[in-house]
């Protein structure tokens, strides 16, 4: 990763996890109480709230889950002003390095639009778990630009090769997995029921 992507993605998580507290605050919630409502335990929940820790992806869905946000309105959430036209250089990119999962927003942050485009990246080897979706009946499309995908999605597993398109809305528990050996390059555009 740049120097310059570095900082920026240390922006992010430092905004992340004020923001994160400040959801917990205005619902007048302790960390307790929040760690009960997501499954999630209260040290990991403070260590995210501190910007001790990156959250990982699916952290943050159950966070989502539990706030009633996608991931994608989240992390618009602790961008800057809202704009029409973000330029790539400037998309707002977020690691999940446990994972193996870079997540680059491409839709320019907007509050209150229902579509999002995101551009996903796994590295080989990644298998990245989500007990369920931020939002119930989201519909997700996943185009595979380069490698190989494997989504899971209502105990069925489809196999994505670059060009392929995957649709569906999203109720349950879904997977996501980078076998190899290259890494895997998608666009994932998020529809808000």
């Amino acid at each position: 990763m740049r120097q310059v992507d570095a900082v920026a993605a240390v922006a992010v998580d430092l905004r992340l996890a004020a923001r994160l507290a400040e959801l917990r605050a205005e619902q007048g919630w302790s960390l307790g109480e929040l760690a009960d409502r997501s499954g999630l335990s209260r040290s990991t929940l403070s260590r995210a709230e501190r910007a001790e820790t990156s959250p990982t992806a699916a952290l943050l869905n159950r966070l989502c889950q539990v706030y009633g946000r996608t991931m994608s309105q989240l992390l618009s959430e602790v961008e800057a002003e809202p704009v029409t036209l973000v330029r790539a250089g400037e998309q707002a990119v977020w690691e999940d390095r446990a994972s193996g999962f870079v997540r680059r927003s491409v839709s320019p942050p907007t509050a209150g639009m229902r579509g999002e485009l995101v551009e996903g990246r796994l590295t080989a080897g990644a298998d990245i778990a989500y007990d369920g979706p931020s939002v119930p009946g989201l519909e997700q499309h996943i185009w595979v630009l380069d490698g190989t995908l494997r989504v899971t999605d209502r105990g069925v597993e489809h196999e994505l090769a670059a060009g392929d398109c995957l649709r569906m809305r999203v109720w349950g528990p879904t997977r996501f997995r980078c076998r190899g050996p290259e890494d895997v390059r998608y666009a994932l555009l998020v529809v808000a029921p």
